[in-house]
């Protein structure tokens, strides 16, 4: 990975698929990256489990941080997931967990 990419800001996403499940991962630029996964180019999880929707996205975070928040949250279980997406919804600031 090129070192501009290292000290490029990051953010941690969260995609809902269309069978309810969600995606997390990791870009600079997330809408960008959203658009890849739409397109079925993104993470092979994703693909095929359209309607995609961003629904949550935090940053800006240093790569390693982006990496430790994204293990952490792809660790918790569905409904964790569904809280964060809501508060954020809801007017909370958003959070990397």
């Amino acid at each position: 990975m090129a070192s501009s990419l290292k000290t490029a800001e990051w953010s941690v996403y969260l995609i809902r698929c269309g069978d309810g499940t969600f995606y997390t991962g990791i870009a600079v630029d997330v809408q960008r990256r959203f658009q890849s996964h739409c397109r079925g180019r993104g993470a092979r999880y994703t693909r095929g489990r359209g309607p995609l929707q961003l629904c949550w996205w935090t940053g800006p975070l240093t790569h390693g941080e982006a990496l430790k928040a994204e293990r952490r949250i792809k660790r918790w279980p569905h409904a964790r997931k569904a809280a964060l997406v809501d508060a954020q919804a809801q007017g909370g600031e958003p959070s990397h967990g």
